[in-house]
């Protein structure tokens, strides 16, 4: 596992991202359970709530984006079905209302309008994947409606839009309230001037997502995504009797390699929308084309929307499958998001915690400012006790390759990098001790005072104790240990070259490694031989770690990995 040293800004994310995440969870399968109106935007307001009332808590920029993240990939948690659709909703909104804040600033102005604008991506969202699934000719089959209606009811609409501005007028007063009710939230929990009545936990239990008994296969990813795009394809350019062939071939495959796409289509929801599509599409061809053949036109115009919304569904479902690969995993890890998988594992270990916190929906409705305060009071703690814990651990970077590859070379160049940034560092590196270009024995140099002195030489030595051809040097022990003990003592980060199998066997610097559980907010750089890296991570059970190999990476690596 890659770890690495979570910042504030993540920490403070990931529990406001729990908390909306937990909201989604429970408020959504109550909301989804009696078929409430409008209960995505009840649950985006909820989530606006909670992300405006924290700020005033935590004054930190970029946490709205990072706590919309965090909640949008926690939703694949919920009992609700996991599709791309809600996560996608979750992050952009709080990326929008994030936008707000930047070129607005935190004041009322900015959180409406960023309130107005996330709430409002409900509606523009579910344009977009009608547009997505169906194509460009839902617009015209939108079009064709009204027409219909101004027919019917004898009258002209100029604006062709009017019934969405409708909606999304509609969407904005879920905006504007939830803006106002998350500063008056905040504004309360920063004053401290409300006390929470005592409230019934929620009984929910966290419904965690049944893995699939699947390999995953960077390879199926490339054939998925070539699928999908073929799909598109021969929809736009084939004939009826071809596509229609193609669109099942593809289905198949994907069904027979996925349970998760057979349960796609197998819902009964899924049928009838098809039904209700196809139906309109006919309707529309019968009142606004005069050709004896509408009725075909009409049935093939609406199978093939269908057919292309059977490729996306489909499609983006087992391509969620294949993301769930380590290796795609741990390409993300390396990249500049490495600390929001350290983020989640935060998240996903409160997610129970806040989600017994939450009450029943009933119990919110009738108490909101208990709710939200009491959530966030929570929140507070949680923070705290997270600061002094997990973000206290030591961060170990331990730096890999073969023998006599370049690795106290690396570790030299690290220390002018480190040097150059004025990095709080100390430490000890080998020296090898050569004759005519033969090694004889390693020195041990203090990194600080430049002192050194010998450490492993060859032959017996008296009183000395002997491992494999070498003899550790009892002296250079000494004077290693009492060098280490220093540089902890008086330094951040600290370097300690050419570990291995002599700690491996509790000789060498094992007694300092034992320590490092205990050096709370300390880094250390370890230089290791890569066939024992394995070996020493389960020996002294380091759970912050990076593995640096000096084959792909430049000193400069290890001073993003301090910082």
């Amino acid at each position: 596992m890659n770890n690495d040293v979570l910042n504030d800004k993540w920490i403070k994310a990931a529990v406001i991202g729990t908390i909306w995440a937990a909201s989604e969870i429970v408020f959504g399968s109550f909301l989804h359970n009696l078929k409430i109106p409008f209960s995505g935007n009840i649950l985006t307001a909820v989530g606006l709530i909670i992300l405006i009332s924290s700020s005033f808590l935590w004054n930190i920029k970029g946490v709205f984006w990072r706590a919309g993240l965090i909640c949008a990939v926690m939703k694949t948690m919920s009992p609700s079905a996991v599709i791309f659709g809600p996560m996608i909703a979750i992050l952009i909104e709080a990326i929008l209302l994030e936008i707000s804040i930047l070129f607005i600033g935190k004041n009322y102005f900015g959180f409406i309008i960023g309130g107005i604008l996330a709430v409002s991506w409900n509606l523009v969202q579910k344009i977009i994947s009608y547009i997505i699934f169906y194509g460009w000719d839902i617009i015209e089959i939108y079009k064709g409606l009204v027409k219909i209606v101004e027919k019917q009811i004898s009258f002209h609409f100029d604006l062709l839009w009017l019934p969405i501005i409708i909606l999304l007028l509609s969407h904005a007063i879920f905006g504007v309230l939830a803006a106002l009710l998350g500063i008056k939230a905040g504004k309360k929990i920063k004053n401290k001037s409300y006390k929470p009545k005592n409230i019934e936990p929620n009984k929910t239990t966290l419904h965690k997502k049944q893995k699939q008994d699947i390999k995953h296969s960077t390879r199926w990813l490339i054939i998925n995504i070539v699928l999908m795009i073929s799909g598109f394809l021969v929809l736009k350019f084939t004939s009826w009797y071809i596509w229609s062939i193609i669109t099942i071939l593809i289905a198949s495959v994907w069904i027979t390699r996925y349970r998760r796409a057979l349960k796609k289509i197998s819902n009964p929801k899924f049928w009838i929308i098809f039904a209700i599509i196809t139906m309109l599409t006919v309707f529309v061809f019968s009142r606004l084309h005069s050709d004896k053949n509408y009725l075909i036109n009409g049935i093939i115009a609406g199978v093939q929307m269908n057919f292309r919304a059977i490729i996306i569904v489909l499609g983006f479902s087992v391509i969620a499958v294949e993301l769930y690969n380590p290796i795609i995993r741990n390409f993300f890890n390396k990249s500049s998001f490495k600390q929001l998988p350290i983020a989640l594992e935060l998240a996903t270990d409160s997610l129970p915690e806040f989600i017994a916190a939450l009450p029943d929906f009933k119990s919110a409705i009738k108490s909101p400012g208990t709710v939200f305060y009491s959530v966030l009071l929570k929140a507070d703690a949680r923070i705290h006790q997270i600061s002094n814990s997990y973000k206290a651990k030591p961060n170990i970077i331990i730096i890999t390759g073969e023998k006599n590859q370049g690795k106290t070379t690396f570790i030299k160049k690290t220390i002018n990098v480190l040097k150059k940034h004025k990095v709080n560092y100390g430490g000890v590196f080998s020296e090898k001790q050569l004759v005519n270009n033969n090694c004889i024995g390693y020195d041990i140099v203090d990194i600080k005072s430049k002192i050194k002195t010998p450490f492993l030489q060859q032959g017996d030595m008296l009183n000395s104790e002997k491992n494999m051809k070498w003899t550790i040097v009892k002296q250079g022990l000494e004077f290693g240990v009492q060098s280490l003990k220093k540089s902890v003592e008086n330094n951040d980060v600290i370097i300690i070259d050419e570990i291995g199998l002599l700690e491996l066997q509790n000789k060498g610097w094992s007694d300092i490694l034992n320590e490092t559980k205990n050096q709370h907010g300390k880094t250390y750089i370890l230089s290791v031989r890569r066939m024992f890296v394995e070996d020493l991570l389960n020996k002294y059970n380091w759970i912050d770690y990076n593995i640096i190999d000096i084959t792909d990476t430049t000193p400069e690596t290890i001073l993003t990995l301090i910082q």
